[in-house]
């Protein structure tokens, strides 16, 4: 049973019915997302949707994204500019780096269209949808979870038996609560409210298309999100206005004339035709679960970390979280796994969920060195905002350095706009994953030349970065090291680096081998990351990624076109599991490394192997093929019996 319609819940009723899992999701509304809340869609949940099929509807009701990277810094709409940063790989410093992760592209698919592709597809391919059916609690034992829930059209209560309940329903979540998840943080640390509003603002946008256009009007440093926000929901005329309110207040009332009014301030337009669609009020939160499960029941999405839409991080998470969980319980159910297999979910992404939490709240803080340069503050009225920009365009030494320091924190932005490595790096350490180890490990060789991480993140530490792991791999070799801030040197006396030096400006980027962790994406090969895209060229002379030759809800044996000794070794494991596993060989005629990008990412010899898992994280390599097919049977037997726990 899936409890929840959003994000995480969708993608968790469409994962299960697609892995044949007979799924019942239930959720207490009549419908599905009725604000266009969530949006940004960055390359990995892409490459989930294509897993599963939909990524051709995702990119039908999505704006691309050459419609959303100018982001614009700005005292109205119609006012001055204050700076703009080119986001999400828009830029030409970045445009590379992106193709080269990904063969998905970034859209904004805001969550009034994303919910349906889930739900609809989940329910076309078997799962049982029940709207107005609120959950009330549940009991849970050895054999399986007893939800009690409420017809909210009928009224009457009843009960359904599951050997498994997902608890995909939201930061206010009854069942994290229920069965006393442990939560680290703070909740409704300040103020937001949202409005939604159709308006033509084609004139002020078409030119500089963005999906965010940054406000700093009076009180912009109250509460919200760090400055007033006008979000682009479809262009040019349907919009999500974010604004902030002072949380030790009473929460503001807003009617339709007020909605209206705030409207045509940011936009900067007293006359603008505006129809406000719906308004709400929200809290930012700092919270996360530090256990995402308990006995049968097991929480995704905003139930297991809250925060606010700083990076867009939130429903791709959510996803992604699905992603990990699903074929985890679709194979203890079929009994090709023991329910050990289960305690990887939250060894996994509960470091996740912390980091994009510390992430996303570090995200919101950063405005404040554009206040500080400016010199405006939650007290400044108009006057002093006009004054700070006319400093700021000043003909003078004093004008000039102002400016240096605007660009400087502008570029701090990139940690919001540009993080590509904080969307793609992530690293899983658990039972089901077999790190490297010296008798896997090359010794002809082979491996990986560049940083990678473990402990479910992303590195990185100081004022710019948050939620260090526990260590990190570095190009050099160096075990242990971290970025350092500015004028600081680390344990190794290495000396931190400017954001300009080391991030290549306000695009962020600093290449594959070197860069900024959070920011630049780092593909490897070593256990527990996920397997690098590269091109190839199938049969009929298609293009097709190397991610498409894995997933569909199974296991792949993966290695190059010498290592055949390595498809005995997968037959035989099927046999002896009695488990499906797929073969993949690159290098023959249905998958050619035509491009020879595969030989320059795979960090193992063309005769080594890859064990990858359903959801495309590599759970254990050999560098190279052994002598003989029985030893090559044993080491791929050995490892999918630790993982699967048999």
């Amino acid at each position: 049973m899936v409890v929840g319609s959003g994000p995480a819940g969708g993608a968790a009723a469409l994962l299960l019915a697609t892995y044949g899992i007979r799924t019942l999701q239930v959720t207490k509304h009549g419908w599905l997302a009725n604000t266009p809340r969530a949006h940004i869609t960055n390359q990995r949940t892409m490459e989930v949707l294509r897993d599963l099929g939909v990524e051709d509807q995702a990119l039908q009701q999505g704006s691309p994204s050459q419609l959303m990277g100018d982001t614009v810094l700005c005292t109205a709409l119609a006012g001055q500019e204050i700076g703009r940063i080119r986001s999400w790989g828009t830029g030409p410093a970045s445009l590379s780096e992106y193709a080269t992760a990904s063969p998905c592209e970034m859209i904004d698919l805001p969550q009034t269209y994303l919910e349906p592709i889930l739900t609809t597809t989940a329910a076309a391919r078997g799962a049982k949808v029940r709207f107005d059916t609120e959950f009330l609690h549940l009991t849970q034992d050895e054999d399986g979870v007893t939800a009690h829930l409420r017809d909210r059209v009928r009224g009457d209560t009843f009960t359904v038996r599951a050997r498994y309940l997902i608890g995909a329903d939201g930061s206010r979540s009854t069942i994290a609560q229920q069965v006393g998840l442990p939560m680290d943080g703070r909740m409704s640390k300040a103020g937001s409210m949202n409005i939604v509003f159709t308006a033509d603002l084609t004139r002020h946008c078409a030119h500089r298309p963005s999906v965010l256009y940054w406000v700093l009007r009076p009180g912009a440093a109250t509460g919200g999100i760090g400055m007033g926000l006008i979000r682009m929901v479809r262009p040019w005329n349907q919009w999500l206005l974010v604004w902030g309110y002072d949380i030790d207040q009473p929460p503001p009332t807003l009617d339709t004339e007020q909605a209206r009014a705030i409207v045509r301030d940011l936009v900067g337009d007293p006359d603008l035709a505006v129809e406000i669609t719906s308004t709400s009020l929200w809290t930012v939160n700092h919270a996360y679960a530090t256990a995402y499960s308990a006995g049968r029941v097991h929480c995704i999405g905003d139930a297991v970390h809250r925060h606010p839409p700083s990076n867009g991080l939130g429903s791709n998470t959510s996803v992604q979280d699905a992603y990990n969980l699903a074929w985890k319980l679709a194979m203890v159910i079929r009994g090709q796994a023991s329910p050990t297999l289960l305690d990887s979910y939250s060894a996994e992404r509960a470091p996740v969920g912390r980091q994009i939490v510390e992430r996303a709240n570090l995200s919101r803080d950063q405005f404040a060195p554009i206040f500080d340069t400016l010199g405006v503050n939650a007290d400044s009225d108009t006057h002093a905002i006009t004054d700070a920009l006319s400093s700021l365009r000043a003909g003078t030494d004093a004008g000039t350095k102002q400016r240096q320091q605007l660009d400087e924190a502008i570029t701090l932005k990139n940690y919001e706009f540009n993080a590509h490595g904080v969307e793609m790096n992530q690293r899983y350490t658990s039972s089901a994953i077999l790190p490297d180890t010296p008798t896997n490990q090359n010794t002809h060789g082979y491996g990986d030349g560049y940083g990678d991480g473990d402990g479910g993140g992303y590195g990185g530490e100081g004022r710019r970065h948050a939620g260090a792991a526990e260590h990190n791999w570095y190009a050099d070799g160096n075990e242990g090291r971290q970025p350092t801030t500015p004028g600081t040197t680390d344990r190794d006396g290495h000396e931190g680096e400017s954001a300009h030096e080391s991030e290549g400006g306000r695009e962020g980027r600093g290449g594959r081998e070197g860069g900024d962790w959070e920011l630049t994406a780092r593909p490897t090969t070593r256990p527990g990351a996920k397997l690098p895209h590269a091109w190839l060229v199938d049969a009929t002379g298609r293009r097709l990624s190397t991610l498409d030759t894995i997933g569909k809800g199974l296991f792949t044996v993966l290695t190059g076109l010498s290592g055949g000794i390595w498809e005995t070794a997968t037959s035989a494991c099927r046999t002896e599991l009695a488990l499906p596993l797929r073969f993949t060989q690159i290098g023959g005629e249905g998958a050619r490394d035509a491009y020879g990008e595969w030989s320059r990412v795979r960090e193992i010899a063309e005769d080594g192997v890859l064990l990858v898992r359903p959801d495309g994280h590599i759970a254990w390599r050999h560098t190279t093929a052994p002598h003989d097919a029985a030893t090559a049977q044993a080491q791929l037997l050995t490892a999918l019996r630790h993982i699967l726990g048999r």
